[in-house]
């Protein structure tokens, strides 16, 4: 098969994810500068992304159902260029709130993950999702040695921009190199978006976001207070822990699933990586070393688990209701990463840090049962 357009999805989303990286650890500190900020409203100009993202990827991915993935992609990255640009300029924190949720409103990820799905034969598509997602963690590397270096250089608003340019890269990306349209059949798109049976693989997502939020609530404290390690130098645990995660489990558990396509052990076996992960981050020495490893267990497992949801999912959903399904997908991941936020400050007050890591471990046991056995006839899958 052709991998080329995949590599370009996997290039689009990761410009766009670099921009948005590098603002992350500097938004509520630029927030704060305007006359007419408040704590309240320099949190709402970091968390508006979040807020439209998680209302428009249903809407996005049914639209792509219906006029084609590309021109869903090329309108949502035109939508955060502007975005970019409004908050690049702005004046007020309400014009920085504007923009921000402009960027956010940019929903592509439904699109972009379905229109994988549509490229790459079922006997595939876990390996394309793990490369989609190889290349936003790649974004989130080069944003944390690059992002503090650029912003003390070129100023927050020239950060902005800077996303802008990613994002018109990421454009002229789309337009140069993926096909026009997807092979999507124009069948009646007016029937359920999740199956019956997707419900539990659809509580699995909510559970490995809500797992990875609450594990940088808890191992970013247990790095600075335990391990001894200040907030720079966190990259030197997290970097080393996600490559080795990636070679030694994620790529194993990867072609374990592509060659056992009607087995569940390989999605159970991840969890039970990840709770292993926890419990030792949880249990273990306090040594930056040792909580590396745990979070390459972590890091393994949650990648594979990452790369085939939506390739299980997308096995279970006739092409024309893929994009609304994918935009089901990415809105609970959202979901989940909220619900993970608010019970990772709930456990880190109540229980501490090693605490909520062992909550944590215990969820990740728990999501072992929303594990379904895939089905490879999506008309089966819909009637399940």
């Amino acid at each position: 098969m052709n991998w080329a357009p995949v590599a370009a999805l996997a290039g689009v989303l990761s410009l766009r994810m670099l921009g948005l990286f590098l603002l992350l650890p500097v938004v509520a500190l630029h927030a704060r500068a305007f006359p007419d900020a408040t704590p309240f409203l320099a949190g709402v100009a970091v968390g508006i992304y979040g807020l439209t993202q998680a209302l428009l990827q249903v809407p996005f991915g049914t639209w792509s159902d219906r006029i084609g993935r590309r021109r869903v992609i090329v309108v949502g990255l035109a939508i955060f260029v502007l975005g970019s640009a409004v908050a690049a300029v702005a004046s007020s924190i309400w014009v920085v709130i504007l923009g921000r949720a402009l960027q956010g409103a940019g929903a592509i990820s439904s699109a972009a993950t379905a229109f994988a799905a549509d490229l790459v034969p079922a006997g595939r598509r876990t390996r394309a999702m793990a490369v989609l997602g190889i290349a936003v963690g790649a974004s989130f590397t080069l944003a944390i040695l690059i992002g503090p270096p650029l912003a003390a250089w070129l100023g927050i608003a020239g950060l902005f921009w800077v996303t802008a340019a990613l994002a018109l890269a990421a454009l002229g990306l789309v337009l140069l190199t993926l096909p026009a349209q997807a092979a999507l059949p124009r069948a009646d798109a007016d029937g359920p978006a999740v199956p019956r049976r997707l419900w539990s693989v659809l509580a699995g997502v909510c559970a490995i976001h809500a797992l990875i939020t609450l594990l940088f609530v808890a191992v970013p404290g247990l790095l600075v207070d335990e391990a001894r390690l200040p907030l720079a130098a966190h990259w030197r645990v997290y970097l080393p822990a996600l490559v080795a995660g990636l070679v030694l489990l994620t790529a194993p558990l990867v072609l374990w699933s592509e060659r056992r396509r009607t087995a569940v052990w390989p999605q159970r076996a991840a969890f039970a990586v990840v709770a292993c992960g926890l419990a030792w981050a949880a249990l273990g020495a306090a040594e930056a070393a040792a909580i590396a490893v745990a979070l390459a267990l972590f890091f393994g497992g949650f990648n594979f688990l990452e790369a085939s949801y939506p390739a299980l999912i997308a096995e279970q959903v006739a092409p024309e209701q893929r994009g609304r399904a994918m935009g089901v997908y990415a809105t609970l991941q959202f979901v989940g990463a909220f619900g993970g936020g608010v019970l990772g400050g709930a456990l880190l007050g109540t229980v501490g840090a090693r605490g909520a890591l062992l909550a944590a471990a215990g969820l990740a046991l728990a999501a072992i049962a929303t594990v379904p056995a895939p089905a490879t006839d999506p008309a089966t899958a819909r009637g399940a």
